[in-house]
């Protein structure tokens, strides 16, 4: 499947197809760029995918310069940016290179942020290998590092040429970050599309089992309803890719009181999805059997449905540092009926409360 990304000038497609990451050199070839590359990843997808990249980037006429860089955030940092920066510069890099990042969202991430500000900008390539990466964070052209104070708080928008997607990549994931990326997968159904969501609802068993067509017709139409998104509104100035925050707002949350520590982020915005479909019901704006359904695809793909333990006084303040803020209100993000989304502020705090408290309230 080939899903175009219309944004004219800085338009690209997303290739989703099995084994397309040892076809990347013949297509960066086809885009007329500079023979000169760069392989951002971390040693761990080195071994597992690295090799079949470079041999194909090699095999269409690039020079290849491997870049290692630390597994997860802890990529995301100035120093490790800086490293990057010259190591580019070593190689005889410039505007006409490409930077190609291999790995989940955190290399993702970094190396657009390092294609971004290399001189003044570069081509960059995308390769996501999570699931959470291949439907969310390598299509938009949001990069960044982080900064002490907060995630991804020093960055640039930079639209890649090309995202190449192997779902034959998430057959090799471990169990739990595969079953992570899902969340991403039933967000999109609930906010984006009635039809998707009913899809994924019928095969759950099936891409639970890691089924390669089921997989490759999942994460294809994921991208396509992401891109759709991307499209109408690329830099996140209007209201429509709030709809991409759908469990977000108290999925933060979760993450922040907790450390980051217990949950990984597709399971915090698993949980985040159940508190606020359960909060759409209870301001009226949805019926219980829409919040239900969302519950049992969540549960049945095997991801988290409560939180015991959690801290419900901590998340709630952590809700009231959330990015989205403006001018102290929070916006919330709902789904009224599955396919659609509505944003509401000035959502009552005893509400917010008590839905979080229903996720504290046991275990699963």
């Amino acid at each position: 499947m080939i899903v175009p990304v219309n944004l004219g000038s800085h338009s690209y497609s997303i290739v989703v197809e099995p084994g397309a990451l040892a076809t990347v050199g013949e297509r960066l070839r086809a885009l007329g760029v500079g023979r000169r590359a760069a392989l951002v990843t971390d040693a761990g997808i080195l071994r597992l995918h690295g090799g079949a990249v470079a041999a194909g980037l090699e095999r269409a006429g690039f020079t290849v310069t491997v870049i290692e860089v630390p597994e997860g955030e802890t990529a995301k940092t100035l120093a490790v940016a800086e490293h990057c920066w010259d190591r580019l510069l070593a190689a005889g890099l410039d505007r006409t290179s490409t930077v190609l990042g291999l790995g989940g969202g955190a290399v993702g991430d970094l190396a657009g942020f390092v294609a971004a500000t290399y001189m003044r900008g570069m081509n960059f390539v995308t390769l996501p290998t999570t699931i959470l990466a291949q439907v969310d964070a390598a299509i938009g052209g949001k990069t960044a590092i982080d900064h002490p104070k907060a995630k991804n708080l020093i960055g640039a928008f930079h639209q890649p040429r090309l995202v190449v997607v192997d779902p034959a990549v998430a057959r090799t994931l471990p169990d739990r970050d595969f079953r992570s990326g899902l969340a991403e997968i039933v967000k999109h159904g609930i906010v984006l599309e009635r039809r998707y969501f009913e899809e994924v609802e019928r095969d759950a068993a099936r891409l639970l089992a890691r089924e390669l067509d089921v997989l490759d017709r999942v994460i294809g139409g994921s991208c396509r309803l992401k891109a759709s998104v991307i499209e109408r509104d690329p830099e996140e100035k209007s209201e429509l890719r709030f709809a991409l925050n759908y469990g977000h707002t108290i999925g933060h949350a979760l993450e922040a009181a907790t450390g980051y520590a217990r949950w990984t982020h597709g399971e915090a915005v698993s949980l985040g999805i159940v508190a606020e479909a359960r909060l759409a019901s209870r301001l009226g704006l949805a019926d219980a059997a829409t919040a239900a359904r969302q519950e049992r695809l969540l549960a049945a793909v095997g991801l988290p449905v409560r939180a015991g333990g959690l801290d419900v006084e901590a998340a709630l303040t952590a809700i009231t540092h959330d990015k989205k803020a403006r001018d102290g209100r929070v916006p919330f993000v709902l789904a009224p009926r599955l396919g659609e989304f509505r944003v509401v502020y000035d959502v009552p705090p005893a509400e917010v409360r008590a839905v979080i408290g229903e996720l504290a309230a046991a275990t699963r």
